[in-house]
């Protein structure tokens, strides 16, 4: 005779959809994604692997997709909204490009300590201060192209927010660094040609 089969909870059944597009997704976090991804996202994941994206950037989709589902529950407690209004959008460039030096003297200025502390638990955030910019645009690009691979309209490309990344980033006395210790100059360049 055999045994009834017990009736699978949402995150179990979202684990074993994981185990599906395994190939490609870091199999020691499948767990936590299925917790943190709702049935959409998991669906929407299973679509790109089906329709043969590569393999880097379906993870880094993952990566980004999981950073802003737990940043959305750490600061609104609930599920990203989607799509995400114009508000979310401000309050995620908030967060996460702020000034060190107005923070020392305002505690509450950039990401409030709550959601700091539950991010960094999660092991979502390692390095102490604002993120760099490059890392907000990708991440707010990424979270438009899931928006509208869900066909919708997002606020990704409003005014506003394009200006609060712009005056964001101005504000913020961030150092420019070179990517490699030994840039290539014109007299290296010319003697290798």
């Amino acid at each position: 005779m055999a045994k009834p089969k017990k009736s699978l909870t949402a995150v179990e059944r979202r684990a074993e959809e994981l185990d599906t597009i395994a190939a490609v997704l870091p199999i020691e976090r499948r767990d936590e994604l299925a917790e943190l991804l709702t049935d959409h996202d998991v669906e929407t994941l299973r679509h790109l692997v089906n329709q043969g994206m590569g393999d880097n950037t379906l993870r880094a989709l993952t990566s980004d997709l999981t950073y802003l589902e737990a940043w959305g529950l750490a600061a609104t407690k609930k599920s990203l909204p989607w799509p995400a209004p114009e508000a979310l959008l401000l309050k995620f460039v908030a967060h996460h490009l702020w000034d060190p030096q107005h923070r020392e003297t305002d505690q509450d200025h950039g990401m409030p300590a709550a959601v700091d502390e539950s991010l960094r638990s999660q092991g979502f955030l390692k390095s102490v201060g604002p993120h760099a910019p490059a890392t907000v645009r990708r991440r707010l690009a990424n979270w438009s192209t899931l928006t509208k691979w869900r066909g919708l309209d997002g606020a990704f490309a409003s005014p506003a927010l394009k200006s609060a990344i712009r005056l964001a980033i101005r504000a913020a006395p961030r150092q420019r660094l070179r990517k490699s210790a030994k840039a290539v100059t014109g007299d290296v360049l010319a003697r290798l040609l």
